[in-house]
């Protein structure tokens, strides 16, 4: 009735003030019009606004328009009023709930349910934060148990991946010896059966295929070649996909685990692609007779990387000394078709000489010339004048008729043109005669290389009757220099690469290798190889270089100090290249950078080390524990003998005493009922023990629910505690009896026992 009353109280409040405030509204307006008008304030000048302002009328009812909404506010504040106070009912009652529920955890019972708590939608957060505390108890165990799982699972990787490095590394320079010992270590360390390692054969672009790199079954090598196509199987599709495919169904014939007991399909099947930047290298397949867990897939993806860098690097270091040797066997021949040219080119001036001298044998020695180099005169505008027979086989005409009095422009590329005239105009005006490598254009429109001169002949009076072309065909050993340039050129955007003396200092090096290393090329002339070499010491190293120059090529991983006291590690191949006669020209070095893989192993070494040391200390304070453990155990132990021997003695005290005693638990059950207590109440003592307390009480006490007596013991009501109070019972045969009633509570452990002591005080009359 009072909320009713409030609430109407409410209501009328914002009614009223909600009247107030519209009021302001007119009287603003009012003022405002008539200061704008320059009207003074009058009853007559307020009725001529709201005759001309008819908008004014509308403003008037502002009052009962606010008021009306003050109605409505107020109406839905008392209504969620009425809410705030039910939802302070509906607290108090959750408030008792939690209590409850608080004291029970309290007494140590996390397996205590509490459905009221649990199936309120609405509890609160700290309802919520006791019955997750109670959960959070219930699993800490299996939360410590997943955590040593999780560990043990990081320290099987760690070190897995610290061990195959330590394989990749000591095989890198033989991709046979590293798929073995890669696929062996890991069937084993997988616990597996069957494991193999097929890499991509790609040597063909138009014929690729997987073969068979190395295997390893039930503990024996296995020694087979296997081919398998592109595109083929589920190798193939690994390969092409770039997935991994982890099957525990099995396609039949696929394959069979044999060991001396027979022949198992096998339940899981795993086949990881060796990758390095979306490039495939091969695949690796494993073959287990249980189900791979989620972590040893993940260790083997991680692993398969790896395995596909050392792979890569080491194709590419064989292919790097097959292109190098092809290059230097060709240079050498090159040399010595450069050697037999300038031979020739010696006798041709030779020739010159003798035939300006011997006029008598120009005819022989033109011959001579036509038939061993290509020859052609042109007039001082660049026009045809004669072609030999080699020009014209060479270019592809058939007779002088086709390009007598054509101009020398149709022989030369479109993009040589700028400079080549630039040299004719010297030529034309009687310069210097030009040598050098000359590319004209057949008529099929084909290349011709040839080692040109292009010199003036002369008349006898000084002025120039004709330009000269005499040339040798070199367009094959053109085409394999350019083809050795671009492969060179391929190598040096691929590779690192640098060039040193036979003493070690720098020739030369590719920019990639200045970028790495940190290097300027004008600084690098004053640097040799043994100023950047870190790890080794000179005088080892020295030996190594001597043995270097003796033809002995040497493949390591590097570590070089940077000027800015970094270290950058370099993994390449330092070939010595000859000359023509034997001797060492320079040492060539083609390296590719693994320093962020170097620097991850270091890392993955100093964390296995620590984690080693961790697990040393964590046994160490596990037997710390266990052996607290067993002593708190054995303490305990006696403690319990202890009590348990002072609760023997003090129940056959209170068993011998002449007063009956009677003591009931926390749960009102009755826990001693003395010999005494028996003969007061003519009940035998089994009858009760264990049964509640108002099996022995007299009417209407009798009747008391479960936890009414614990209730009113702890209630301020309660007169019995510490006091000897005359009170009366009723036997087992329905006599009242009186009796002296003394009650003392304690409490043991957060529980409550209460022990009563009677005195029977009737009087017997003889």
């Amino acid at each position: 009735m009072s909320i009713n009353n409030n609430n109407k109280g409410i209501i009328s409040k914002f009614v009223f003030y909600g009247f107030l405030l519209g009021l302001a509204f007119p009287v603003i307006a009012i003022i405002i019009e008539l200061f704008s008008k320059g009207l003074a304030l009058s009853f007559d000048n307020i009725s001529v606004l709201f005759n001309t302002q008819p908008t004014l009328w509308i403003i008037n009812l502002a009052p009962f328009v606010i008021a009306f909404v003050g109605y409505w506010l107020g109406n839905r504040f008392s209504v969620q009023n009425k809410e705030i106070l039910k939802y302070a009912e509906n607290e108090k009652n959750k408030s008792e709930l939690i209590l409850t529920f608080t004291e029970k955890l309290a007494e140590g019972d996390v397996n205590v349910q509490y459905s009221a708590l649990e199936k309120d939608s609405q509890l609160d957060e700290i309802g919520r934060s006791l019955i997750k505390l109670r959960d959070n108890l219930k699993k800490s165990k299996e939360e410590a148990e997943q955590r040593e799982k999780e560990e043990h699972q990081r320290n099987w990787v760690n070190e897995g991946l610290a061990k195959f490095g330590d394989i990749a590394r000591q095989n890198n320079d033989n991709i046979q010896n590293l798929s073995y010992n890669i696929i062996s270590n890991l069937v084993n360390y997988l616990d597996a059966k069957i494991g193999g390692v097929f890499l991509l054969n790609d040597d063909n672009p138009n014929e690729k295929f997987f073969e068979l790199s190395g295997c390893y079954a039930f503990n024996r090598k296995k020694f087979l070649e296997k081919r398998i196509e592109w595109e083929e199987g589920l190798i193939g599709a690994c390969g092409i996909e770039l997935e991994t495919i982890y099957l525990t169904d099995i396609p039949e014939n696929h394959m069979m685990i044999t060991s001396g007991l027979g022949e198992t399909k096998p339940r899981a099947l795993l086949l990881i692609p060796l990758k390095v930047n979306e490039i495939i290298y091969g695949v690796i397949e494993i073959a287990s007779l249980k189900p791979f867990a989620i972590y040893q897939i993940e260790f083997v993806e991680k692993l398969a990387e790896t395995i596909a860098s050392v792979i890569s690097s080491a194709k590419t270091n064989l292919n790097t000394a097959k292109l190098l040797h092809e290059s230097q066997e060709k240079e050498k021949k090159l040399r010595v078709a450069e050697e037999e040219m300038r031979n020739n080119m010696e006798e041709l001036n030779i020739a010159k000489e003798e035939a300006a001298r011997q006029g008598e044998m120009l005819a022989n020695f033109t011959n001579a010339v036509n038939h061993t180099l290509v020859r052609a005169e042109y007039d001082t505008n660049g026009n045809l004048i004669y072609a030999n027979t080699r020009f014209l086989n060479k270019l592809g005409y058939t007779s002088n008729r086709e390009i007598e009095g054509k101009h020398i422009s149709i022989f030369i590329n479109e993009k040589d043109k700028d400079w080549f005239f630039k040299i004719w105009d010297e030529l034309s005006k009687g310069g210097k005669h030009f040598e050098g490598d000359m590319k004209h254009v057949t008529k099929q429109g084909r290349d011709f290389w040839s080692m040109a001169t292009y010199t003036c002949v002369r008349n006898p009076d000084g002025t120039i009757e004709k330009i000269l072309f005499l040339g040798i065909d070199i367009t094959e050993q053109k085409k394999q220099n350019l083809d050795y340039e671009g492969q060179i050129d391929a190598l040096n955007m691929a590779n690192l690469k640098a060039s040193f003396a036979p003493e070690g200092e720098f020739l030369d090096a590719n920019k990639k290798f200045l970028d790495t290393l940190q290097l300027i090329p004008k600084d690098i002339k004053e640097k040799s190889i043994f100023d950047l070499v870190k790890g080794h010491s000179i005088k080892n190293f020295s030996s190594i270089w001597k043995d270097i120059l003796d033809g002995i090529p040497f493949e390591s991983q590097l570590q070089f100090k940077l000027d800015n006291e970094s270290e950058k590690w370099l993994h390449g191949t330092f070939t010595a290249v000859r000359d023509m006669y034997g001797d060492v020209a320079k040492v060539i070095y083609l390296a590719s950078d693994i320093t962020e893989r170097k620097l991850i192993e270091i890392e993955n070494i100093k964390q296995t080390d620590q984690l080693k040391k961790q697990e040393e200390q964590l046994l160490k304070q596990q037997e710390q524990i266990k052996e607290q453990h067993e002593e708190f155990k054995k303490q305990t132990e006696k403690n319990i003998k202890d009590i348990q021997l002072e609760k023997e003695r003090n129940e056959k005290t209170l068993e011998g005493a002449l007063d009956a005693i009677v003591s009931i638990n926390h749960n009102e059950e009755i826990e001693l009922f003395n010999n005494a207590a028996e003969e007061l109440w003519k009940i035998n003592k089994q009858d009760v023990l264990g049964k509640h307390i108002r099996t022995i009480l007299p009417p209407p006490h009798n009747t008391v629910k479960q936890g009414d007596v614990s209730k009113f013991l702890q209630s301020p009501e309660n007169y019995l505690i510490g006091k000897r109070t005359e009170v009366n019972i009723v036997d087992s045969n329905g006599e009242e009896i009186p009796v002296l009633l003394t009650l003392s509570g304690v409490q043991v452990g957060g529980k409550q026992t209460y022990t009563a002591f009677i005195q029977n005080i009737s009087v017997e009359l003889f």
